[in-house]
């Protein structure tokens, strides 16, 4: 089933984005783990809509309302369930969309597979909107995770053809990963934020959109975890990845750069810092053999730009069976990458801890 994940952590989500809720049920969260609900608020309003001009004017408070799991402030261990209410939809705004086919949406694969019943309200089930309940279940996961010493963190890496520094690839710091979770525009070169904020705000008084990509990190995690091949660390959070909407790319470590290296330069060379096994370099971005090598673990992914513009496009009619011209209504983000980087943490903690149980 397309909305079930996970071996040793399973997630279910479902929903649709002008629905009356949307929702995650966990299972296989450890009992008797205390969740600061303060912390889990945190990362909801990182991702909410309507913060600022950035986003869409779609205002929705992301206030999770626990159904089971959860017993005097700590997991009870059984199916852990929460929902999110939808209250700021405005359907109207997509009534067209029922026969016309918005370009670079779900809506015409959404219709050929469901036969013509998927909900089309604001992308139904394929909305953006379903990552909130992602965020809540990463949320949790990465209190788990930081519990035994480690730690996620991401920063935009690139907003169109404007690009960040990278992480230094063999050291970096919890403190670090917590600064760029409170940055608006989380980057580490912070004097790219107003020459990023300008390229955001012109494609939208354009009715356009831009893309980018982004840096994730995850430190402090031990060598041995993941598998070779189908339950590979690569494989196991590339799924999680592209099950993200508008993610259309992810690399580990150098990437697709490591192929103009040598072998001899792409290779992460050994050294003993006291007890613990260090790599010089970290090329393959702490991962071989599908297995963690006990450096940080380091992957990009690209984020397509936003696929509502208000720009006029061509599509099709798929009542009337013939060509189009179309306008999107509604209200758009005209950049979707600072708010996908907390869905792209999220689903990372999903996944390490999802990883770790399969180990130990």
């Amino acid at each position: 089933m397309s909305g079930v994940w996970g071996s040793n952590i399973k997630i279910s989500i479902f929903g649709e984005s002008h629905g009356n809720a949307i929702g995650i049920n966990i299972d296989g969260l450890p009992s008797g783990f205390e969740i600061d609900m303060e912390k889990v608020q945190l990362e909801m309003e990182r991702r909410a809509p309507g913060k600022n001009e950035l986003s869409t004017a779609r205002k929705e408070a992301d206030l999770p309302e626990i159904l089971s799991g959860f017993f005097e402030g700590k997991t009870t261990g059984t199916p852990f369930c929460a929902i999110i209410r939808n209250s700021d939809t405005r359907s109207k705004d997509y009534s067209k969309t029922k026969d016309f086919m918005r370009p670079g949406h779900a809506d015409y694969t959404g219709y050929e597979r469901y036969n013509g019943f998927n909900d089309y309200r604001g992308g139904g089930h394929f909305s953006g909107r379903i990552t909130a309940p992602l965020v809540f279940a990463g949320a949790i996961c990465k209190q788990i995770l930081e519990n035994k010493g480690i730690f996620i963190g991401a920063h935009i890496s690139s907003i169109k053809d404007i690009n960040d520094e990278d992480f230094n690839e063999v050291n970096i710091s919890k403190e670090e990963l917590e600064g760029l979770r409170k940055m608006e525009l989380p980057l580490i070169n912070k004097s790219l934020e107003d020459k990023i904020r300008h390229t955001i705000m012109q494609a939208k008084y354009n009715g356009d959109s831009v893309g980018g990509t982004i840096e994730c990190a995850v430190i402090g995690i031990d060598s041995g975890v993941g598998n070779p091949f189908f339950d590979s660390v690569e494989s196991t959070l590339a799924h999680l990845m592209f099950s993200i909407p508008a993610i259309k790319g992810i690399e580990f470590g150098k990437g697709f750069d490591i192929t103009k290296l040598y072998g001899s330069e792409a290779n992460d060379e050994y050294y003993y810092d006291g007890d613990l096994v260090k790599t010089k370099t970290n090329n393959n971005g702490g991962v071989l053999g599908g297995i963690s090598n006990g450096m940080p673990i380091l992957f990009k992914v690209a984020v397509k730009p936003t696929a509502s513009i208000l720009k006029e496009q061509n599509t099709i009619d798929i009542k009337e069976k013939k060509d189009a011209k179309f306008r999107i209504e509604g209200r758009h983000d005209p950049c979707i990458v600072q708010r996908a980087l907390p869905v792209v943490e999220a689903v990372t903690a999903i996944g390490i801890l999802d990883l770790i149980k399969g180990r130990y």
